[in-house]
């Protein structure tokens, strides 16, 4: 065994190494303190070994992946190549999702009690829902938000509401929404890998992108529609200064504003804009009015939120207040501050743990010469910062799974540095199913 492919299997039994730890000490600590308040630590899930109508598809799925993702992911137009992987993306976290079954794994989603389509009929005047939003999010106030509400600006409740409002009613639609946005994040990626790296990379990391394990919490939660706002945001800006029009800088200002007001944390998406900026600094010294572009985009939705009466600021300020009123102030900062990064290995996959160690060989090695591959590692690393950052904060203490889907979608493309994809994306394959057919997945 060559020295690069033993320290990656090294990597990837660390990352596994991690997992089991997890387990262990979660299982431990919430069978004698009772304070990690999940069921199957580090996951939010219960043990519940089951097959379901989605099985058979999962299963063809992944075999089709593996067995000809990758020359399909060299041979195809590039257009091609984009549709293929957005395709197989929604085929594959539609199979997972009807693993558990169309009500529990589809419609039923995001009609519990938690979560946004339980709050549609307070938002019948949405101007005055918005004025009136930050007096609901503390627990103790009058009818106080469900966690997941009160735990978002209210853009991520909106667009529920409008949905409603189109006449695709009930969590069906809601979930359809989730997982067919969702599943474009991988594209978008795509788009942006190319734009910032160069095309061969972007194409060797389509099968892992459109196979990611990430999926079991895609089908179908709002985060995985939160990713995907993010990942276009991203994907735009590197189009504005990489391609024929800077105008896409609107367009990923917008977004990124848009994202900011679906999920506080994901503010942090800036510093992978400013990867962006940096990879692009040549281009944006002969194109400065991108940068206005972007900043004219990125005021829209904050501008809009503002004047109809909701105070992000204030938002934040509270949820804080509320997050440690909750389950969030009795979990142990000292478990979760690691014990989420086990969750990341189960989202990303264990393919994920030797693609950022060839990255991170890449980034120490490349410094002079700016490869395509220094390029692709910087913005993973990037990605791998904001993911960090967060889970120093405190503020993400378990349910990582859901919550860090967003940054997640930027760690795969460093499996793109791998040699032997087939064998790596088998591996990917099987936690994937092995995670949705031993456990019931509950957020």
């Amino acid at each position: 065994m060559r020295g690069g492919l033993r320290a990656d299997v090294c990597a990837a039994l660390a990352a596994a190494a991690l997992v089991l730890v997890a387990v262990l000490v979660g299982r431990h600590i919430q069978d004698t303190r009772r304070t990690l308040f999940v069921n199957w630590p580090p996951l939010f899930a219960d043990w519940d070994p089951h097959l379901g109508p989605g099985t058979p598809a999962a299963v063809l799925v992944a075999v089709a992946v593996i067995a000809y993702g990758p020359t399909a992911a060299r041979r195809l137009p590039w257009r091609g190549l984009l549709a293929a992987a957005w395709g197989t993306a929604l085929a594959w976290t539609w199979s997972l999702a009807l693993v558990d079954g169309w009500r529990r794994g589809v419609a039923g989603r995001l009609t519990a009690h938690n979560e946004y389509l339980t709050v549609i009929g307070r938002f019948h005047d949405i101007p005055a829902a918005l004025r009136d939003f930050t007096q609901h999010i503390v627990s103790g106030t009058p009818a106080p938000w469900p966690a997941h509400i009160a735990g978002h600006p209210p853009a991520a409740t909106l667009t529920f509401v409008l949905l409603d409002r189109a006449g695709l009613h009930g969590g069906g639609w809601a979930a359809a929404w989730c997982i067919t946005v969702g599943s474009s994040a991988c594209a978008a990626v795509l788009v942006a890998v190319r734009a910032l790296a160069d095309e061969r990379l972007a194409r060797r990391a389509a099968p892992f992108l459109a196979m990611a394990p990430a999926a079991v919490w895609v089908g179908a939660s709002a985060d995985g529609y939160f990713a995907a706002a993010a990942a276009w945001s991203v994907a735009l800006l590197a189009l504005a200064l990489t391609g024929r029009s800077p105008a896409w800088a609107a367009g990923a200002g917008l977004l990124y504003g848009l994202t900011c007001y679906l999920s506080y944390g994901l503010t942090l998406f800036a510093l992978v804009g400013a990867a962006v900026l940096v990879l692009g600094r040549r281009r944006l010294r002969e194109r400065p009015h991108v940068l206005v572009l972007l900043l004219a985009g990125t005021a829209v939705v904050p501008v809009v939120f503002t004047l109809a009466g909701f105070d992000w600021w204030e938002g934040y300020r509270l949820l804080v207040t509320r997050y440690y009123q909750g389950v969030g102030g009795t979990r142990p900062y000292d478990y979760w501050v690691w014990a989420n990064l086990a969750c990341t290995v189960v989202i990303t996959g264990l393919a994920t743990a030797p693609g950022l160690r060839r990255a991170a060989v890449t980034l120490v090695r490349g410094r002079a010469d700016r490869t395509a591959a220094w390029r692709l590692a910087f913005l993973v690393g990037t990605a791998l910062l904001a993911l960090l950052i967060a889970d120093l904060s405190g503020m993400s203490k378990a349910e990582t799974e859901r919550i860090w889907l967003p940054f997640a979608v930027w760690l795969l493309p460093a499996c793109a540095l791998l040699p032997r994809p087939r064998a790596w994306l088998t591996a990917q394959a099987l936690l994937a199913l092995l995670v949705n057919h031993l456990l019931l997945t509950g957020w």
